[in-house]
């Protein structure tokens, strides 16, 4: 039977799927190789070298883990996988998605010279006429890109972040290859449907592309800078968009002092409670005022600058609120605010949507109702600056898993900056919470939402739309009754455990047939026995011998199999 979804074009990448399979096979993931029947790809020596000996450590930590350090052995393309996956609990087991956010992004540099062909190639100009300097030896190294120090002919200092080398061809290859495998899984493993594996490797092909587009990145950097403009808070380097290009960004030096460099900040006399406050006053207003987010905010791309505001840097990763998301979260506010768990429901419904379309609306409503009431009401008892904020944005979004609620990725992608961030100001400052740090901010939004004449326009959107609905209705009514005359529905059937039959009725032939092998050489062996002909060892013809040998090699590769399997 001929490979699931296995095509030409994947026999070039032989060596790097057999690298994939040993490595998960290391990690204690060996029973899905041979689930999924990829174990054809070695040869049968290497079978019982790679699959029959028990992986290291696998015994002593969590799958979780597991996973994590085989994408760490797999580079850059499955830890940026990882990276991404931790921003969408709703894709997989919440557990896999804490471990997922250990994932580093840190590697070798590649060499400069490489660095400096891809600026000319890009840039259509000699190095030396583009920088009055370039310091070949980068500042940072990262899977996808590298930064150097510059400086342009009119003296001002400047970053230059270069795409690694091949690393467009890299990913791709990648992906292609991870797009097999989740087909393959979908066909192969039924009960991993529910986490839509394909689905993750989509969600993921979208990401990585925005990351590897610098352009992309670029135009980020514009309009969060304009979003700041002498601002009080926080400084967006200037982005210099005439030496830029898809793989090339260069962008303003700013001098300062990491984040979470606490002892140099408390030297050089920093309040550490003052850069706690900008820091919420920063991301509030990305999320809550303007809809547009650094979604990376790690220690090492926040700086404390000589004006004691914060510098931000990497705008690869972005994420958008809608206006539509804002209304919502007002609305959740003043549910909060009044107790009101019938409309936080509501709420957290509308920002999302239901994964089961056959699930019972108001039996689900009551059972959230209830699971929100039991969550929230010790926090109405508490101090403000005794709520971990953290804690409760993971605990709302275990809830709204359990009840299969899917919310869009942009939410989830705050809600990991939130908790990352918030981490971060915690250790500056103990007493920080983020409910304070919002307070200007969602009153704004409470105000905006309980304005008349924003109701009005609301309500004149929502009715164009509903007229543009009603519009479309005959037309859509009779598309839908020529498809009916035309025979042109169809109705997708899908069997159960069909997927486990073909591969059980395939081994089994498979064992079938290497049994009838084996009787054939036993019965040829026998008759060159018998016969007496041919060089002789023992008095017994050798390749009588030689055939015995065989048969009883293949005899005890059946049956280590039979009874591997367990069934007799």
């Amino acid at each position: 039977m001929p490979f699931f979804g296995f095509r030409k074009r994947h026999f070039r990448d032989l060596p790097r799927i057999g690298r994939i399979i040993a490595v998960a096979s290391r990690h204690g993931f060996g029973h899905l190789v041979e689930q999924l029947g990829l174990q054809r790809f070695f040869s049968l020596g290497r079978r019982i070298v790679t699959f029959k000996k028990p992986p290291l450590l696998a015994h002593r930590i969590s799958a979780p883990e597991r996973l994590r350090l085989m994408f760490e052995d797999l580079g850059p393309t499955f830890i940026k996988l990882g990276q991404v996956l931790a921003c969408r609990p709703d894709m997989l087991p919440i557990d896999y998605s804490r471990e997922f956010l250990k994932l580093t992004d840190s590697v070798a540099p590649f060499p400069s010279e490489e660095a400096k062909k891809i600026i000319e190639e890009d840039l259509k100009a000699p190095i030396g006429s583009l920088f009055a300097s370039f310091d070949d030896i980068p500042v940072a190294a990262a899977s996808i890109a590298q930064v150097h120090r510059a400086t342009l002919h009119d003296n001002s200092e400047v970053m230059v972040k270069v795409q690694r080398p091949h690393i467009v061809h890299t990913i791709e290859r990648d992906i292609s290859i991870m797009r097999w495998l989740a087909d393959l899984i979908e066909a192969q493993i039924p009960e991993m449907a529910p986490y839509d594996v394909p689905g993750m490797v989509d969600e993921f092909a979208r990401t990585i592309k925005r990351e590897l587009d610098f352009f992309i990145e670029a135009s980020n950097a514009v309009q969060l800078r304009k979003n700041f403009h002498h601002s009080s808070v926080l400084y967006v380097p200037r982005i210099y968009t005439d030496l830029s290009s898809k793989r090339v960004l260069v962008l303003e030096k700013i001098e300062g002092i990491r984040i979470d460099e606490y002892e140099r900040l408390d030297r050089e006399g920093y309040s550490r409670k003052e850069i706690a406050r900008k820091g919420g006053a920063a991301f509030f207003k990305m999320v809550l005022q303007d809809g547009f987010f650094h979604a990376d905010p790690h220690p090492g791309n926040i700086f404390v600058l000589v004006d004691g505001r914060l510098g931000l840097v990497d705008f690869g990763i972005m994420g958008r609120v809608t206006e539509e998301n804002m209304e919502h979260f007002a609305s959740i506010f003043l549910a909060l605010a009044n107790h009101d768990y019938d409309s936080l429901v509501r709420q957290y419904v509308d920002l999302g949507f239901l994964s089961d379309t056959s699930v019972d609306i108001e039996q689900f409503q009551r059972e959230m109702k209830e699971d929100l009431a039991e969550l929230l009401e010790p926090y109405y008892v508490m101090q403000v600056k005794q709520i971990d904020f953290g804690a409760y944005i993971d605990r709302v979004t275990n809830i709204l898993l359990r009840h299969r609620l899917k919310l869009p990725s942009n939410l989830y992608l705050m809600d990991k900056s939130l908790i990352t961030l918030e981490g971060i100001l915690k250790q500056l400052d103990p007493d920080f919470n983020y409910f304070e740090a919002a307070r200007p901010y969602v009153a704004e939004l409470v105000r905006r939402r309980r304005n008349p004449f924003r109701a009005a326009q609301n309500m004149k959107k929502n009715m164009a739309e509903f007229v543009d609905a009603f519009a479309l209705l005959p037309r859509q009514i009779k598309a839908t009754f020529r498809k009916v005359t035309q025979g042109d529905i169809r109705i997708n059937v899908h069997h159960e455990e069909l997927h486990h039959l073909i591969r059980d009725i395939d081994r089994s032939s498979n064992r079938l047939s290497f049994s009838v092998i084996t009787a054939a050489i036993i019965v040829a062996s026998s008759i060159i026995i018998h016969s007496g002909q041919g060089p002789l060892l023992f008095g017994l013809p050798i390749f009588g011998l030689i055939g015995y040998v065989i048969a009883a090699l293949l005899g005890m590769w059946i049956l280590i199999g039979i009874l591997r399997s367990g069934q007799l």
